[in-house]
């Protein structure tokens, strides 16, 4: 039997407000409880691979306007905000172009001093210790290079107690011998595991340091990954490019 104007109208308004509730219940869930991300380079490495899918949880710090899609709406400052601890890795909106998120490990905390000397990481003064734990080879999509990099890694004790794995490739240039940073006020020092390939707040006219209201979540589950080998349309290396052993996992 064909269907009436009427009848036509109302299975369009059906359709309509069906998508209306699916979208606003999609951008709640975005803005206040999950967003996914992909990690497209290898600055946290060994932690974090890229190809990895990574799910960040949006209440640990608090909400501000980069909390919501396209960084509305318009307030200064955050709301049930909370301080992000040393050691956590935190997705926040880049300084210089908040259009652009990064993903890095949260090091100094407001008043602390963090440096580099050697390689070897000071934080107030105090020398970070870490313990040797074997080697790693970086792909060029971990280091940027044109060839794989063997590394050594190191596990990392940082003062609060946090321990995790970072990789070294040398102890020479800038980013093994840094300035003295003081990190200000309502500001965070963030920096990669991946010490010699990762762009973070060392570099303080690429990143340097992170207003606590740019934070945008902390990052909790590898919920998926793959390798990069090929491109997502060769469906048929899938089985051997994902990451079976990652997924599922918990970010430390």
């Amino acid at each position: 039997m064909a269907q009436t104007k009427d009848s036509v109208a109302g299975s369009i308004r059906e359709w309509v407000v069906t998508l209306v509730y699916v979208v606003v219940i999609a951008v709640f869930i975005r803005s206040f409880l999950f967003e996914p991300f992909f990690i497209p380079s290898g600055s946290l490495t060994p932690t974090l691979l890229p190809g990895d899918f990574v799910l960040v949880t949006k209440w640990n710090y608090g909400y501000s306007r980069w909390s919501f899609p396209f960084g509305e709406p318009d307030f200064k400052g955050r709301i049930f905000g909370s301080l992000p601890k040393q050691g956590q890795i935190a997705v926040f909106a880049l300084p210089r172009d908040p259009s652009i998120d990064y993903i890095k490990r949260v090091i100094g905390e407001p008043g602390d001093t963090v440096q580099v000397t050697d390689g070897q990481l000071y934080i107030n003064g105090r020398e970070v210790p870490r313990t040797p734990a074997g080697t790693y080879v970086e792909t060029p999509l971990d280091s940027g290079e044109g060839v794989p990099i063997k590394v050594r890694l190191y596990r990392e004790h940082l003062p609060d107690g946090v321990t995790h794995l970072i990789a070294k490739a040398t102890n020479r240039g800038f980013a093994n011998n840094t300035p003295v940073y003081h990190v200000p006020p309502d500001h965070l020092f963030m920096m990669g595991d991946n010490r010699d390939f990762s762009e973070d707040s060392r570099y303080l006219d690429a990143v340097g340091y992170v207003p606590l209201a740019n934070f945008v979540g902390r990052a909790r589950i590898i919920w998926f990954s793959i390798r990069l080998d090929h491109p997502w349309w060769e469906f048929w290396y899938w089985p051997v490019d994902i990451r079976w052993d990652r997924l599922f996992t918990v970010i430390h």
